[in-house]
């Protein structure tokens, strides 16, 4: 049940040292004042102040006078104070989630609600180019961890009274942010509907990985299918396109990532040099990205099956067998540089920048010619998996690259286990995978393939020019 406040300066602010433990916490400030001859204090977070501006209405503040003082907190906010951002709080809770999401909290004596004053700033990093998203041509532009940013990002793209950001929180403790961003007239409004009750009914302490935690939280099904159920994407551009479409794009405060729904696996795959080239060049893109992630699926698993069975192999495609003495089974080989492959970019991930290079020249030269060298892997072998390991960055979604990595693992198992039968029941489960798949809202995974749209299946593949709809 919510607690009003009372009015009584004094218990309020007993009560408020007590609850936010003001004696064993630094960066939450309270300042004592007088306006107009009545006591007043203001709550502030420190770091989440901006300071100027506070100054200025504590100026304006300390010169009113007793016969100028409104008798309520509204009227205060209505005649008084000229600063646009200012609500009146009339309850504890919404007093101590306010103040915690950087708002300075004022109480004056004999009125009964709080005045809230949006003053606040976050530490942030500047706006740059994603590291992941990067692109050719078109905005250089990115997310950061402050929502309010992220939120004019969108909202500089769109300047439409139709585009709406609701926002929401969840996290019993962690009262974290959410924003959902969508077009009122081309919203699926069932689904926006349904995406709001599944945020209000996450029970939860804390989303402590952001936007991850709160996929896992609104859809909790087939967690064991790898193939990826939302679109993550640091680019505002990439979200206002999706928001134009239909999308909702929810934001995540702390988060600079954005993650786009409903998501097909069509979707995924796009990226935003589609749309920055011309027709010809952004359709010769987007299918060359379909067809090298068919071949980091399959050409590993058809080269294993091809030595297994090498009176398959045509007298033209004779050079692909393994002309060195094999001393390690293939299938071992592959699995080793599969995880060494992951070890590779883990520890490139950690390694300081300034010592990236260098070691990445010496890993290379370890695990090339050296470990061909001492007979544990084949250069055939090799030279494949590196295509597969560069193949793999095509996709900016790591999520799809790693469903397929996982596919392409099941496959060379099945296959080194059962040949032929093992090849073509590692096919069938990848497109069940892939087929028994749904989006958020319900729908068909590779729509519009299936159910069949052939007008919107030839969109995905080819990018066609923007028309006037004049």
């Amino acid at each position: 049940m919510e607690r009003k406040l009372t009015g009584n300066f004094q218990e309020e602010n007993r009560r408020l040292h007590e609850v936010l433990q003001m004696d064993k916490n630094f960066d939450i400030v309270y300042k004592p004042f007088t306006v107009a001859g009545r006591n007043a204090g203001i709550y502030f977070v420190d770091g989440f102040m901006q300071e100027a501006i506070m100054e200025k209405l504590m100026e304006f503040l300390y010169k009113l006078t007793p016969e100028e003082m409104p008798g309520s907190a509204q009227e205060m906010l209505n005649k008084v104070i000229p600063y646009t951002e200012v609500n009146v709080l009339a309850d504890e809770e919404s007093v101590l989630q306010n103040l915690l999401t950087g708002l300075t909290c004022l109480f004056i004596e004999g009125y009964t609600e709080c005045l809230g004053i949006d003053c606040r700033t976050y530490p942030m990093r500047s706006v740059s180019e994603p590291e992941k998203d990067k692109a050719l041509r078109g905005s250089k532009d990115g997310f950061v961890e402050t929502i309010v940013m992220n939120a004019a990002l969108i909202r500089r793209r769109i300047r439409s009274p139709k585009l709406c950001m609701e926002i929401l929180n969840a996290g019993k403790t962690s009262r974290t942010d959410i924003v959902l961003c969508y077009m009122a007239d081309r919203v699926d409004k069932p689904l926006l509907e349904e995406i709001e009750k599944r945020i209000r009914e996450i029970k939860v302490d804390a989303l402590t990985m952001n936007q991850e935690s709160l996929a896992e939280c609104i859809y909790e099904r087939k967690w064991y299918n790898p193939f990826p159920k939302f679109k993550f994407t640091e680019r505002p551009d990439a979200s206002a396109a999706a928001i134009l479409e239909g999308n909702i794009v929810i934001l995540v405060d702390n988060s600079p990532q954005a993650v786009i729904v409903p998501t097909s696996i069509f979707d995924i795959i796009e990226e935003a040099d589609d749309y920055y080239f011309p027709p010809i060049t952004g359709t010769y893109l987007r299918l060359s990205r379909f067809v090298i992630a068919l071949i980091t699926l399959f050409l590993t698993p058809v080269f294993l099956l091809l030595t297994q069975n090498p009176q398959w192999v045509p007298p033209w495609l004779a050079f692909i067998h393994v002309k060195e003495t094999i001393n390690v089974p293939l299938i071992w080989q592959f699995l080793m540089l599969e995880l060494a492959i992951d070890g590779l970019r883990l520890a490139a991930i950690n390694t300081p920048s300034m010592l990236s290079t260098p070691l990445s020249v010496v890993a290379g030269i370890v695990l090339g010619q050296f470990t061909v060298d001492s007979g544990w892997f084949n250069s055939e072998i090799m030279m494949y998996m590196a295509f597969v390991a560069i193949a793999n960055y095509t996709q900016a979604s790591y999520e799809l690259s790693y469903a397929l990595k996982f596919m392409r693992l099941i496959l060379l198992i099945l296959t080194a286990a059962l040949n032929l039968w093992g090849f073509v029941a590692g096919t069938l489960l990848t497109a069940v995978a892939i087929v028994s798949n749904k989006t958020i809202a319900g729908k068909s995974y590779i729509y519009p393939l299936l159910p069949l749209n052939l007008r919107q299946l030839k969109k995905r593949f080819i990018r066609s020019r923007l028309r006037s709809e004049g």
